[in-house]
């Protein structure tokens, strides 16, 4: 896929996502960006359904997103704009390094549909700082201001 220099509008899809990020299932927190603008913005969509594992125990009969989860694809979604940036991706990883300003606003539940809306602050060296935000139907669920480092991806010892 080429990459026009502002990419607004920049839709991709699963397999597109997983070029980009490490994370598989379970652990893969974003469905699909629907919009994108070179080191700026991201918009990733998390379709929330009751077959997610963590719904069994989280909670029996009231079943509720767990905060660090929604935080987790905030994120990935931060993650996913950062590393399309890196040349030597596959070497790399983000760690997250500090959140700030979490709130949460409203129980994320089975059937919502995240919208998740990140917002590159600032970016020097290996360090950058983004604001998220995810919505649910145009309401406000979570935000955050999340501190995140890159660091060398080390090579599995062979057998």
């Amino acid at each position: 896929m080429a990459m026009s220099d502002t990419q607004v509008g920049t839709q991709l899809d699963i397999n597109e996502i997983q070029k980009f990020l490490p994370h598989r299932y379970p652990f893969l927190m974003i469905d699909k960006v629907v919009e994108m603008e070179r080191f700026k913005r991201i918009v990733a969509i998390k379709c929330v359904t009751i077959n997610e594992g963590f719904f069994q125990g989280h909670f029996p009969g009231k079943p509720v997103m767990p905060g660090v989860l929604i935080l987790e694809s905030m994120a990935q979604a931060g993650g996913l704009l950062l590393l399309q940036e890196i040349p030597d991706r596959e070497k790399k990883l983000l760690y997250l390094a500090s959140m700030n300003d979490v709130k949460f606003r409203r129980p994320v539940v089975p059937g919502d549909q995240l919208r998740i809306e990140v917002n590159v602050l600032a970016w020097k060296g290996d360090l950058c700082k983004i604001e998220a935000k995810a919505f649910v139907d145009g309401n406000l669920a979570t935000e955050a201001k999340m501190m995140c480092v890159m660091a060398d991806r080390e090579e599995p010892a062979s057998a």
